[in-house]
């Protein structure tokens, strides 16, 4: 069961947000001196930002970003030109880049789309691959955005910011129930990234930066073409909305969409926890809960935005009602992995179990890579999972075993007895619930 030590929500690395400081780093230190830092504290005249391109588009910032990109790694996008190739001709590129961008000639290419699977569906969703030499400039872009809008967002808000994570939201949300507030809006917004009406953004934006370099900078990207790749041909397609997933500017960009959500509830003394486009307000009462999802139904109508009718609700949780949030099921006074989380893993499983297998160090290799990146996450839960995750790969390894020694396929006993756990142990499998018990002693 979660508590409230193991994820604490105010232990944030970084002053986020208004209630502290934020201080910029790696790229931003190129553009952001310590006085224009001290502004952000104190405030610049007017609330707004003018003077912010000529070191954002400087060729010393736009090396920082390469760095940064080449950190982040990534595939080419539809120019075909890699990280490795571009660092190649780094000394060329980056002053055409940086006069490009200063003379308001720069123009980004379309972003490569490719659909990827969408956890828990059998859908895809798609994924936007912007060629490295614009994710340089919107490595930069975001730098000189970012501490701006940083320092204005709400405590409330945890996708995509600088420390902040799933877990701080999660535990948030765990301390809110623990409190009474078990009366749960757990809302949908339909096809958030695909739909921002980009007027949301700029005006955003324009709240806070006036440099026009900038400001066309981002109109540019928000009405940057997608090229789809068909079996023999490529096509191009506008885009009017939206702003694409994968893009390294783009969940600034959705924080700053979503901010004005985040100032309403902050308000009307809502009690919301979001990531990106996921979020949930805790509430004390059904009839709190009830003003809540309608003020939030406003808000996100007069965005222009929408929610999922089908995935919004109002939920009781002290009456043993369940929701789910961030890939985890919050049930019964306690909080698991979501079936279609554990689901998805065991399908993982499989892919990596093939009847025939292969070499068994490779396989056990990588089964703990993704053992180990999925416990790190699911690390919080009540821990019944871990053993069944544990017994069913073992299960596929000792039936591969068990082929090449031409043994019943069934005869789990003998399976059993061939290769006992401690036989798995001693080739270095992971164990989830030999991890969590031995974080539960520490």
């Amino acid at each position: 069961m979660m508590n409230n030590t193991e994820i604490d929500p105010d232990t944030v690395p970084v002053k986020a947000g208004r209630s502290g400081e934020t201080h910029p780093q790696g790229v931003e230190l190129c553009i952001w001196s310590e006085t224009m830092f001290a502004a952000l504290v104190k405030g610049v005249k007017g609330g707004k930002w003018y003077s912010l391109s000529d070191k954002a588009f400087s060729v010393k910032t736009l090396e920082a970003a390469f760095r940064k990109v080449k950190s982040n790694d990534g595939s080419a996008g539809v120019d075909r030109v890699t990280i490795a190739r571009f660092e190649a001709n780094l000394e060329k590129e980056l002053p055409i880049l940086s006069k490009a961008l200063m003379e308001g000639t720069y123009r980004p290419q379309a972003i490569k789309r490719v659909m990827i699977p969408k956890a828990g569906s059998a859908e895809k969703r798609p994924l936007g691959i912007p060629t490295v030499r614009d994710r340089v400039a919107q490595t930069a872009l975001r730098a000189a955005l970012e501490p701006i809008f940083e320092h204005e967002f709400c405590d409330s808000s945890f996708g995509f910011r600088r420390g902040r994570s799933c877990h701080n939201a999660l535990g948030r949300t765990w301390r809110a129930l623990k409190a009474g507030k078990v009366h749960v809006v757990d809302a949908d917004l339909r096809k958030f990234f695909d739909t921002i009406p980009h007027e949301l953004i700029m005006r955003g934006l324009k709240e806070r930066v006036s440099d026009g370099k900038l400001l066309a900078l981002v109109n540019l990207y928000l009405k940057q073409g997608v090229m789809e790749f068909g079996v023999d041909e490529a096509w191009e397609s506008e885009v009017s909305e939206g702003t694409p997933q994968g893009s390294v500017i783009s969940p600034l960009l959705a924080n700053i969409a979503l901010h004005g959500m985040d100032l309403m509830c902050e308000e009307h003394g809502y009690e919301l926890v979001r990531y990106a486009d996921d979020f949930v307000i805790l509430c004390s009462s059904k009839e709190e809960a009830g003003l809540a999802l309608e003020d939030v139904k406003a808000w996100v109508d007069a965005a222009g935005l929408k929610l999922h009718p089908d995935k919004t609700r109002v939920v009781d949780f002290g009456s043993g009602e369940s929701f789910e949030f961030l890939g985890y099921d919050f049930r019964n006074d306690q909080v698991d992995p979501r079936s279609k989380s554990v689901q998805n893993l065991r399908n993982k499983i499989r892919e990596l179990t093939p009847q025939y297998g292969g070499k068994l160090s490779e396989i056990i290799a990588k089964l703990n890579s993704v053992f180990q990146g999925w416990y790190r996450y699911f690390r919080y839960g009540y821990g019944w999972v871990f053993p069944r995750v544990d017994g069913f790969v073992r299960r596929r390894l000792r039936a591969i075993l068990a082929r090449r020694k031409r043994i019943g396929r069934y005869n789990y006993p003998k399976h059993n007895s061939m290769w006992p756990n401690a036989y798995f142990e001693r080739l270095g499998l992971f164990s989830m619930e030999r991890t969590h018990a031995e974080r539960r002693t520490l």
